[in-house]
């Protein structure tokens, strides 16, 4: 026997984006009146382990059950979720975070929109569906990163939304965040075309401080204003992160970006504008953030090596060859040159996130480019060969090494005076 045709509808970022005129990644599927026999029975896979999700046996989409939830306990986890064919597709779409995400299409092409999502698109306002969303942090971490990626089109966080993530920040509810999803979201909301507006959102609910309390201590940090005319370390930082998604870095870069000056949130303010010690203050504290997020080694290690190091790069015109050699060799730019690269890009997103010097030149990065080529250029190999090892070959090819960037520093400055 034939089994019933299922009540299907097309749910969430499809249909969001779908209405925005914008391409359209992925598509998620709710399904009405249905229990997981009857899906099974269809030949789709089971994926979900907190409730019921399945795969397409074609298509590979996701389609799920449609379900409520009710808050049990503090945090990410604690809620009590329930599937089943009685849920109806209202129910289901009110359990979602914003109005804009909760908009439905059946298969006929019609709207469904109990919540004015739509009206919400039309106006450019994130807004919350229901009280509900005070249950679960992450929604602030995912309402900020929505600012991050649709600001461009005018969208700005309501009013009564954002006093109710400040509730929930008063409430202590972001506290009970786990560092994995942080992380996860933070990371997807660095890869967004304003992610410095993900930072600046949980800063205007107080979210800030609680999740990144090292970003966060850098706003009302003078510096100054001679190099930083826009002297506040918050506001350069950000300016900084948004320079960077200017030169197209890749997100492990935008993240060494973001972390870069962190050192300065802990110079006294009787040293105040200046910053002595910073680097070496800043490249403990990123290892100190990376740690307590579970962030990958390769944000950890460009992160930690532009703390340190980024100053001596926006000294590098000033710096003698046998300094250049050492940072070289301390960033291990010779077998990383990739990484190297990219510390480079972090180092001029800085240069130019300040106010009023966005299109300066940064030669100090082309410098240092030339000289890692030149000195990476010279090879181990025929040293060996003349039967040099250990320390001895060792420091030949150091004093090789000076003369090739010695040379290359020669060449760089006189193209540039030419």
């Amino acid at each position: 026997m034939t089994p019933n045709p299922l009540e299907i509808y097309l749910v969430g970022g499809a249909v969001r984006d779908e209405l925005l005129g914008l391409p359209v990644k992925e598509r998620d599927w709710v399904v009405i009146g249905a229990t997981p026999d009857d899906l099974l029975a269809r030949g789709f896979q089971p994926v979900g382990k907190d409730f019921p999700v399945f795969l397409h046996p074609q298509t590979r989409e996701e389609y799920a059950l449609a379900r409520t939830e009710r808050k049990t306990a503090p945090g990410y986890y604690g809620f009590d979720i329930q599937a089943g064919a009685e849920v109806t597709l209202e129910e289901d779409l009110r359990r979602r975070d914003l109005t804009i995400n909760a908009i439905a299409r059946d298969t006929t092409g019609r709207l469904i929109d109990p919540y004015q999502g739509r009206r919400d698109l039309e106006a450019r306002r994130l807004r919350h569906v229901s009280p509900a969303f005070a249950e679960d942090p992450v929604r602030i971490l995912r309402l900020a990163r929505f600012t991050a990626r649709y600001a461009e089109l005018g969208f700005q966080v309501a009013p009564e939304t954002m006093a109710l993530m400040r509730a929930m920040v008063a409430d202590g509810e972001v506290d009970t965040l786990v560092p994995e999803r942080v992380w996860a979201e933070t990371v997807r909301a660095l890869s967004e075309p304003r992610p410095e507006l993900f930072f600046e959102t949980l800063r205007a609910c107080g979210a800030l401080a609680v999740i990144f309390p090292e970003i966060n201590r850098l706003f009302g940090v003078p510096q100054p204003a001679a190099h930083h005319p826009e002297i506040d370390t918050g506001v350069h930082t950000l300016m900084a992160l948004a320079q960077a998604v200017r030169s197209q870095a890749d997100v492990v870069t935008r993240f060494a970006v973001l972390v870069h000056d962190l050192g300065k949130g802990t110079t006294p303010p009787e040293e105040w504008p200046r910053h002595i010690g910073h680097e070496q203050r800043g490249a403990d504290l990123v290892r100190g953030l990376c740690h307590r997020l579970r962030v990958p080694n390769m944000f950890r290690e460009l992160g930690v090596l532009t703390a340190r190091y980024h100053t001596h790069c926006h000294r590098a015109l000033e710096l003698r060859p046998k300094t250049l050699l050492k940072i070289l060799q301390a960033m291990d730019a010779f077998r990383k040159p990739q990484r190297f690269a990219h510390f480079l890009l972090a180092c001029e997103a800085d240069a130019r996130g300040r106010l009023g010097l966005t299109e300066r030149a940064y030669p100090q990065a082309t410098l240092l480019a030339c000289v890692q080529r030149a000195a990476t250029a010279v090879s181990a190999r025929p040293l060996a060969a003349r039967g040099l090892t250990g320390l001895a070959l060792a420091a030949v090819l150091q004093e090789q090494r000076l003369v090739a960037i010695t040379e290359a520093k020669r060449v760089f400055e006189g193209s540039v005076t030419a």
